[in-house]
């Protein structure tokens, strides 16, 4: 699995390698030309290659989604460090915060925050954001309260060494392993909103290329292209299903190890 999810990675990082197409040129000859030996998968409605669009598309969204799971990952788990270890009124603070946003489905805060802000990706990233944080911080927090209550780190403490040192060499190496694990499946949950933001129109605006946004260009003209729509679409869920299904095999692994 690790090497699809490579393959993947590879081929939307190096999209301009791959592609035989300029994939923002149009061309009135070719809209909605059929998959073809020039067009693998075909041209949309502008006369866009749409498998040149799918590999740039790839790039922006998988791109957008591991530099939003990466931020959410430092931040919550920072967070969740500090409100484990030292607990107090910032536990409570920053846990009764979390109590209430998850009272929301992430969806529904997701869009009316990108309402708010206005479509692109910049938007649609903080929308996003603002609930991923919880799950790695609550995470976090609930081992670093554990590991801080070992035996051992109580003999370091008596030591006279720093909280910071602590932290840092005892208790973040220690629950990296089942944070990380958060994190990879937390690719495939970010990866469909910011897709579904996209196609709503309140994610990354036409004509950058992005397969949500590309899934709703398409489906006004579905019946007579439909190329258009499953070329992105199964792009999207084949890679959703890759990186859930690594994210599970890490956590397997863990388990048995």
């Amino acid at each position: 699995m690790i090497v699809f999810a490579a393959a993947v990675i590879i081929m939307t990082l190096f999209a301009g390698v791959f592609a035989p197409n300029d994939p923002y040129k149009t061309s009135a000859t070719v809209i909605r030309t059929a998959p073809c030996a020039d067009y693998p998968f075909g041209t949309d409605n502008l006369g866009r290659c749409v498998f040149s669009r799918v590999l740039y598309g790839g790039r922006t969204t998988i791109a957008a989604t591991f530099f939003l799971v990466f931020v959410s990952f430092a931040i919550g788990t920072v967070i969740g460090m500090v409100c484990g270890y030292y607990g107090g009124i910032a536990d409570r603070i920053f846990m009764r915060i979390a109590d209430i946003t998850l009272g929301f489905p992430q969806m529904v805060v997701a869009i009316a925050v990108a309402g708010i802000l206005g479509a692109g990706m910049k938007g649609a990233m903080i929308a996003l954001g603002i609930t991923m944080w919880i799950s790695f911080a609550r995470l976090a927090r609930s081992h670093t309260y554990s590991i801080k209550n070992e035996a051992y780190v109580k003999t370091v403490l008596f030591t006279g060494k720093s909280d910071f040192y602590i932290i840092m060499v005892h208790i973040f190496p220690n629950l990296m392993g089942p944070v990380l694990t958060n994190a990879l499946t937390q690719i495939g949950t970010t990866m469909i909103g910011l897709s579904g933001l996209s196609f709503l129109g309140l994610g990354i605006i036409p004509p950058t290329a992005e397969w949500g946004s590309m899934i709703s260009e398409a489906r006004a003209y579905i019946q007579i292209a439909p190329w258009s729509v499953f070329y992105p679409a199964a792009a999207t869920i084949i890679t959703i299903i890759i990186f859930n299904y690594l994210g599970d095999v890490v956590m397997d692994y863990r388990e048995a190890g």
